[in-house]
């Protein structure tokens, strides 16, 4: 299983050594620790430290802040090694998103302040986005930020955030300037510790990926410097979003992709062991014939994965493209889980075995980076014009 193809434009020999170099640490240190942390409800501090140390975090930044220097392709890499093992609960993912906007928006000294600590897994990162109110309608937000002396006082909630329960440092969503829609929203970066009125809730119970700590947050008068601004100036937040989504979408097509292939390799395993009538289940032409049909699906998205990850690398992946390679690497995993789960039969069900643990998980993808419908309606955009 690998995420590159034999045509992969992006591909370099450095991104095989580190692709064979993350599995590896992946295999000692995430594999056997998935089923105590979906347990307990959230990754030990000591992962992150541990991905850290082993310079997986930092691969698209800049040598001078902690990274490799590398492009987007290192970053790829890790999601997609990681899905492969059938993993959801180790929240790199919005690491990822969270360094990519202050590598973006932020200034000097907020990447001097952050990015290192980031890399090395000193912080975790989260953005807090959604609203009890608003799912994926940004523009929305009723979270406000007003100005305070030096200050700003943040108020409002967010909900389903993404490691919530142990960030660190989390990029806000706010209003600004509440006269205005999309002009009037800003990001700003809330380091906790010490962020007195702000309040986590009680860890979300979910459907799945269970490992990962999704919160419910709360701001009341939180004081946060202006100088934690991202950006020159209010009202970009909007913006800022907007150009950034493109690449969190992108992480929802590849961690697709990496749970198919988990997915079709759990199955063949099963079936070519498991009996049946007196014969494999591997033997029966349904089975072969609805592995056929995973296969092809899965090497049909590796394809179209890779041409994204090459246009991202570039700067160039635009927000239908993003669209599409999140709806169809959904969509995708979900109907491929489907019929892999099936050809488990009854122990399918069982929470024992990876596939069960990977049905659950799978059903979001569909719905956080904005839903499917949002992301049919963006592609629409783009052709009516």
């Amino acid at each position: 299983m690998t995420l590159f193809t034999s045509t992969s434009s992006w591909k370099l020999d450095e991104h095989q050594m580190f692709s064979d170099m993350v599995g590896r640490f992946l295999d000692d240190e995430l594999v056997p620790n998935t089923d105590t942390w979906a347990a307990n409800g959230v990754v030990d501090r000591a992962f992150w430290n541990k991905a850290g140390e082993a310079g997986i975090m930092g691969g698209a930044v800049a040598e001078e802040y902690g990274g490799s220097g590398g492009g987007l392709g290192f970053d790829s890499v890790v999601l997609y090694e990681q899905a492969s093992r059938g993993d959801a609960g180790w929240g790199y993912g919005i690491q990822s998103i969270v360094i990519h906007y202050i590598t973006a928006y932020g200034s000097e000294d907020q990447k001097q302040r952050w990015l290192p600590k980031l890399i090395s897994g000193e912080m975790v990162g989260a953005l807090a986005m959604t609203e009890p109110g608003t799912g994926s309608d940004v523009q929305a937000v009723r979270t406000t930020a007003e100005k305070d002396g030096n200050s700003y006082r943040l108020n409002g909630s967010k909900i389903f955030i993404t490691n919530g329960q142990t960030a660190d440092l989390i990029i806000v969503t706010a209003k600004t300037d509440k006269s205005q829609g999309a002009k009037g929203v800003s990001l700003i970066a809330m380091e906790t510790e010490g962020a007195e009125g702000f309040r986590r809730g009680q860890p979300l119970k979910k459907l799945g990926m269970k490992a990962n700590d999704t919160a419910e947050l709360f701001f009341e008068d939180v004081k946060v410097p202006m100088t934690n601004l991202l950006g020159s100036e209010e009202g970009q937040g909007f913006y800022q979003l907007m150009k950034q989504l493109p690449w969190e979408r992108l992480t929802i097509g590849i961690m697709a992709l990496g749970a198919i292939d988990f997915a079709i390799a759990e199955t063949v395993k099963y079936v070519q062991e498991r009996k049946a009538f007196g014969q494999r289940v591997m033997d029966f032409q349904n089975t072969r014939f609805k592995l056929a049909e995973c296969k092809t699906k899965a090497e049909l998205l590796r394809s179209f994965v890779n041409d994204c990850v090459a246009k991202a690398d570039k700067g160039e992946l635009d927000a239908a493209t993003a669209s599409m390679v999140k709806y169809w690497g959904s969509e995708t995993q979900n109907e491929v889980v489907h019929e892999c789960l099936q050809l488990f039969g009854g122990y399918g069900f069982m929470m024992e075995y990876p596939i069960a643990r990977l049905y659950a998980d799978s059903r979001v993808q569909m719905i956080y980076g904005g839903t499917n419908e949002v992301m049919k309606e963006l592609i629409a955009r783009s052709i009516d014009v």
